[in-house]
């Protein structure tokens, strides 16, 4: 039986191999280069190493996969596209803090002038002064608690959305406060319709403004706080002027126009810079185990504990206890208010300076020493001078808290994020800090002595935080506890 034997190769065969064996040889080497990518050289080795092994596939999947190279290359490049730093200035940047100034009007604007809506809504509505306070608490409660989920919206990029429904919420629920003659209308207006619109306001513009600034983030939340004082000047004065002349309804109606104006003007020049960042969860809860952010979350609680108890009750502190009348009482809220400007501004411009954790302590520290002093005066000279210093103080505590807050974050794309976080967190000192000091006013018969003590400890314990934070930062950085490090 005679063997099988090959039939001859065909003539050329020999030169089809040999150029076939030179693409798959290009192919090989198409797929052995490297891809661009973000990850590190450890997990880049691994990835080349996997893509090196195709020493025995064929032709067809050689060539698939240098498709797959190709695609991947290009995605791995357009995810690890690096985010432009920020520009830290010109007229795009600076018209963003410009905006949101005019939110800080009107938001915190309204909340710092409350102390012109507890004695009247006291007399008005004939309650006592820890159910009214809930009404101003309520609305700050609610400006800080959606703080988490507006900002991881506005992480996702859904920041216009959140600002047109805060413009309409802020001036339906101030609108609709000029029809309310009950309690509990007085509550669902002001307290929870207005807090909602400041609360997907707030947290956003503070994120987005963020974004534009790193040297001078401070300065640029410093000018952006001052807004709250220019609505602390403006709201007051109308009331002290409109109030007599055209009454509650007409006056609160008017507040509602320039809110909703000076809004609608802010909304034009707001933007996000920062591409959205889809994927990620609500609440990084990673973020509490860095000690320095969870120290600075409990001091910021205690610091804000307190920080309100002197808007809402100066005004009543003066008719009750010095005797002054309703619109003497004013001037003192616009002295607190007016003062708090530069004490907004001044700090902020130091913190770009020496770190804004290192002006937030000395700020709280400070504003807690005041506070023990307003137990201790007895005369309308010695209370105008006690606000004035409060104003600049507090206002400093106001103003530093979210740089000192962003500084502890180095994802641009996790500021809406984390700064939420703590927001939120602040929103429950906020809630209880008024109405726990009105009650114990309450409790001693109309003195004020125990609420003072209350908000100067609370305030004086918050510095104990916010110096442990820095304490573990500068650790981290490698340097001393107690070294002069810009943090």
């Amino acid at each position: 039986m005679s063997g099988k034997t090959s039939s001859p190769a065909p003539h050329g065969s020999s030169g089809g191999s040999e150029k076939h064996q030179e693409d798959i040889e290009k192919r090989r080497e198409v797929t052995e280069q490297p891809l661009p990518s973000s990850t590190s050289d450890n997990e880049q080795d691994d990835d080349d190493d996997d893509v090196r092994d195709t020493s025995n596939l064929p032709a067809q999947d050689l060539e698939r996969m240098s498709t797959l190279g190709t695609v991947l290359s290009r995605l791995r490049s357009r995810r690890s596209a690096v985010i432009e730093p920020p520009p830290d200035g010109g007229l795009r940047a600076w018209m963003v803090v410009f905006s949101t100034h005019l939110v800080m009007m009107d938001t915190w604007g309204i909340i710092n002038s409350f102390g012109v809506f507890q004695p009247y809504y006291m007399d008005k509505l004939n309650r006592p002064p820890a159910d009214i306070s809930w009404i101003g608490s309520f609305e700050v409660f609610l400006l800080f608690f959606i703080g988490t989920f507006a900002g991881r919206l506005t992480d996702a990029g859904y920041f216009r959305p959140l600002y047109i429904v805060g413009v309409i919420l802020v001036s339906l629920g101030t609108l609709m406060t000029s029809f309310c003659s009950t309690y509990w209308q007085f509550f669902l207006a002001q307290g929870i319709c207005v807090g909602l619109g400041n609360g997907l306001l707030f947290c956003p513009c503070m994120a987005v403004t963020s974004t534009y600034f790193a040297k001078k983030r401070s300065l640029a939340f410093g000018l952006t706080a001052a807004g709250s004082t220019t609505g602390g000047l403006i709201f007051p004065s109308m009331v002290r002027q409109l109030l007599p002349q055209i009454g509650f309804a007409w006056t609160i109606r008017s507040i509602a126009l320039i809110q909703f104006a000076t809004l609608i003007l802010a909304g034009f020049f707001m933007k996000s810079r920062i591409p959205p960042r889809s994927a990620g969860p609500l609440v990084e809860w990673a973020a509490f185990r860095d000690l320095e952010y969870t120290f600075y979350a409990i001091g910021a609680y205690l610091a804000f504990w307190s920080t309100y108890f002197a808007f809402h009750y100066l005004a009543a502190f003066s008719r009750d206890i010095l005797g002054m009348s309703y619109s003497s009482s004013l001037d003192l809220l616009l002295v607190l208010n007016g003062i708090g400007g530069p004490g907004r501004v001044i700090p902020a411009y130091i913190g770009d300076k020496i770190g804004p954790v290192n002006v937030y302590m000395s700020c709280t520290l400070v504003a807690g020493l005041i506070m023990y002093c307003w137990a201790v005066v007895d005369s309308v000279t010695g209370l105008y001078v006690w606000a004035s210093f409060y104003g600049i103080a507090v206002g400093g505590v106001q103003s530093v808290f979210p740089a000192g807050l962003t500084s502890l974050t180095a994802d641009p794309q996790k500021q809406g994020t984390r700064m939420g976080m703590v927001f939120t967190i602040v929103s429950f000192a906020t809630l209880t800090g008024s109405p726990i000091a009105g009650a114990i006013i309450s409790s001693q018969g109309g003195k004020y002595v125990g609420a003072q003590v209350f908000s100067g400890t609370s305030m004086v314990l918050a510095t104990v935080f916010i110096a442990a934070a820095r304490a573990v930062k500068t650790r981290k950085t490698g340097l001393a506890i107690f070294s002069l490090a810009k943090v």
